[in-house]
């Protein structure tokens, strides 16, 4: 069972957040809290992240299953956002298990293999030494200096526990699983409920030439970007992400 945070009524409509790769439920806290006065909105720890379990792989069939099981335990069918890895998760258990995903946001990811590699980044939260970190700021310093950019330090340290000097991130079964992290399983379509695809307008992660094996899976699948907004849209523009939502889901 995968751990979850609730936000707003039980009586209102239910809204699922599932984060991308080296995310938590944590990051969609500020989204998740303002999306609470219209739906009932829960966020999600993946497997080998945050406070759900570490487990020895990491695949897309596996994290579908695992959000199917807490699906099935909330009770109702969810309207879903995923972001990135988030993203393919939640169109595997559309196509897996569409019974119970009304529709979703799919925010700048493509049902695709992608060839550039997350592995220098887990490589360089490997290297940090925890013993030295007494604050976030301390990791983020020893980040920098091994070229990891201002914002993703930031975002990286979210998932560290300063207080047991560890990573809530699974970084060996990540690494291990890389190459299934940046593919995608052959899946049978279609899923027939209505899909967003909401990308960031200065990234290069959906083009033009995946359209024609979205339409296929997702033939109710719609396009839009966000102005200004690169591949962590809901970070650059939160607002503008926030009413996209309000905007296709059914409040």
């Amino acid at each position: 069972m995968l751990n979850v945070n609730e936000f707003g009524a039980a009586t209102a409509p239910a809204v699922m957040i599932v984060h991308g790769l080296y995310g938590s439920a944590r990051n969609w806290g500020v989204i998740a809290k303002r999306l609470s006065d219209s739906f009932r909105v829960y966020t999600v720890d993946l497997r080998n992240h945050g406070f759900s379990p570490h487990t020895d792989t990491h695949s897309y069939p596996e994290m579908a299953a695992d959000l199917a099981e807490t699906i099935d335990n909330l009770g109702d069918p969810m309207q879903l956002v995923g972001h990135s890895m988030g993203g393919k998760a939640v169109m595997t258990l559309a196509l897996t298990r569409p019974d119970i995903v009304s529709r979703m946001i799919i925010a700048d990811i493509a049902p695709v293999t992608y060839t550039h590699s997350q592995l220098p980044f887990i490589h360089a939260m490997k290297a940090v030494d925890l013993t030295k970190v007494a604050r976030r700021s301390d990791a983020e310093a020893q980040l920098a200096e091994l070229g990891v950019e201002p914002a993703l330090c930031s975002f990286f340290t979210q998932s560290l526990d300063l207080a047991e000097k560890r990573w809530r991130l699974n970084l060996e079964t990540l690494e291990n699983d890389m190459d299934k992290i940046m593919s995608f399983p052959q899946l049978d379509g279609p899923f027939e409920s209505p899909t967003l695809f909401l990308s960031g307008a200065t990234s290069e992660y959906v083009q033009p030439q995946h359209r024609t094996l979205i339409k296929t899976l997702f033939p109710r699948a719609k396009f839009a970007k966000l102005r200004g907004a690169g591949h962590w849209l809901h970070a650059d523009k939160p607002r503008e992400f926030e009413a996209a939502v309000r905007s296709f889901f059914v409040g």
